[in-house]
């Protein structure tokens, strides 16, 4: 099939369009406030990883957590499914979702790896030794012996009647 000049480089045209990254489409971290509610592509550099209490993390995009504009969350139940998202630290990133505004900052929830899309790559599973509760510190624990039930004694003896036999007579 041949095609005139211009159809060609029409279709080149269209087709380069088609192949470019999603980047053109995303925000920088700091605009993120702008598109609360919005699906969204936010990009920026993972500056610092913290894991939080009951096994959140945060992938921080400053140095400062506290005046910092957007951070993204992974919940425990995620993490399973994400993988080993420490190894994004320093890296510059592009992650896709709902941007939503938690305690005045944006921030996205890290659900599924194909939302990092071509970033995902970076990210390995976790070890299967990896308890998310316990952020990696994984112990079996130690052994004890079962405690020995205690013995209880009863008193036995000469059983005393109601009444007493010395008043009876």
């Amino acid at each position: 099939m041949t095609c005139s000049r211009v159809a060609c480089v029409l279709a080149s045209a269209i087709w380069v369009i088609a192949a470019l990254p999603a980047s053109a489409e995303c925000v920088s971290f700091s605009d993120a406030h702008q598109h609360i509610g919005k699906t969204h592509c936010v990009s920026g550099t993972v500056f610092n990883i913290k894991e939080g209490t009951k096994g959140v993390t945060f992938l921080d995009f400053c140095e400062n957590f506290d005046t910092c504009p957007f951070t993204v969350v992974v919940f425990p139940d995620d993490l399973k499914h994400v993988g080993d998202v420490r190894h994004l630290k320093g890296r510059a990133i592009e992650v896709s979702g709902t941007i939503q505004d938690y305690d005045g900052r944006a921030e996205i929830i890290l659900r599924r790896p194909r939302q990092l899309g071509k970033d995902a790559a970076l990210v390995p599973p976790l070890p299967k030794s990896y308890d998310v509760e316990r952020r990696g510190k994984y112990s079996p624990g130690k052994f004890k012996y079962p405690k020995v039930a205690k013995k209880t004694h009863h008193k036995r003896g000469r059983g005393v009647g109601i009444e007493d036999p010395s008043e009876s007579q």
